[in-house]
Formats: C-alpha cells, structure tokens, sequence
C-alpha cells in the first residue's frame, strides 16, 4: 500500500470511529468504557496520521 493510501484508510478509520463514538453516546445505556476506548483508538489513529502526513510533506 502507498503512503497516500495509507494516510487515506487512516482518515476513513478516524471517521468510521468518530461515528461510532456519536452513535454510542448517544444511545441511553451507552458504556462509558466502550466510549473510552474508542476515543483512545480514535487518537492513536490521528496520532499515526499525523505521523504519515508530516514525514511525507518533509
């Protein structure tokens, strides 16, 4: 897989887990652990992001 195609599964990751963090909070019996982690998954996934694009822009 290319850099760009990478960078690009991470950006659909980060999204799909975005959806699914606003779908579980907002469900009445949502699982604070759950939500947890998602954003914890949500983060390294920026993170790794972040590492992608910068080394490709240097």
């Amino acid at each position: 897989m290319t850099t760009e195609g990478h960078i690009a599964a991470l950006e659909r990751r980060h999204q799909e887990l975005d959806r699914m963090i606003q779908t579980e909070s907002q469900n009445r019996l949502a699982d604070d652990l759950t939500v947890s982690a998602l954003k914890r998954k949500k983060l390294e996934v920026k993170d790794e992001l972040f590492k992608l694009q910068s080394a490709t822009r240097q």
